[in-house]
């Protein structure tokens, strides 16, 4: 099956850590992030990969090559300017047309078992599954049925929007989805799949949630790197 780990952030918070290397590419226990998640998406299927590339795109062209060593293939996908997570999808869409694809961004580590979420995905007819956990606050709200079918989308909700609203549960950072989804991405300028994408998937009641099962960690403050760290050298996630 095909994915996209997307890898064109800068990764500021993270301050010094990232100055000069890109956030995928921050070792854990001797091995970069990228790894970690390209060996993740082996064990489970998705063996040809496209990976975008910004800053220093040398540095994942020369540790991770042409995949051989994960066992998948992968495809690189160059942005002069980063063009969002949506955007990054549809510079790379003709290799996305023939069937479900899954989307993963580059910072978050997870043991999620994908292939529950395929299964869940195929057996709703979705267009889309967002993979989800709960967390108090976020920068997301996802609004879920008794079906698990998406009834509310919020990214960056004011404090009022946040009052209306009775959900602790949160966007993880993968999504599976449709190849139909390419056709809703805006064709230009940078784009994003909370903001731009994923309010006209949930209008045609067709994003559908799946909860987090196993580890998961973004690794976007120098705290959670280190808690990544303990992470892998407790065998959660490897």
């Amino acid at each position: 099956m095909k994915a996209m780990v997307l890898c064109a952030g800068f990764g500021t918070r993270l301050g010094a850590l990232t100055r000069e290397t890109p956030k995928p590419m921050l070792p854990l226990a001797g091995r970069p992030v990228l790894d970690y998640v390209l060996r993740h998406l082996a064990r489970h299927g998705f063996d040809d990969i496209v990976v975008n590339l910004h800053f220093r795109p040398e540095m994942i062209r020369d540790y991770c090559g042409d995949g051989s060593r994960f066992g998948v293939n992968l495809t690189y996908s160059y942005e002069i300017e980063p063009l969002g997570t949506a955007g990054a999808v549809r510079a790379a869409a003709d290799h996305f047309r023939g069937g479900s694809f899954l989307v993963q961004y580059g910072d978050v580590l997870t043991a999620h078992d994908f292939g529950a979420l395929r299964a869940a995905h195929a057996e709703r007819g979705a267009l889309a599954t967002i993979l989800t956990h709960r967390r108090a606050r976020s920068n997301s709200v996802v609004v879920v049925g008794a079906d698990e079918r998406v009834e509310r989308f919020l990214e960056r909700p004011t404090e009022e929007e946040r009052r209306g609203v009775d959900s602790d549960r949160v966007f993880s950072g993968v999504l599976l989805a449709e190849p139909e989804v390419l056709d809703l991405i805006p064709p230009t300028g940078p784009r994003d799949f909370p903001r731009d994408v994923f309010p006209a998937v949930v209008g045609a009641g067709r994003l559908y949630a799946h909860p987090l099962n196993g580890y998961r960690c973004a690794i976007d403050s120098p705290e959670r790197l280190a808690a990544a760290e303990a992470a892998v050298r407790d065998g959660l996630v490897g």
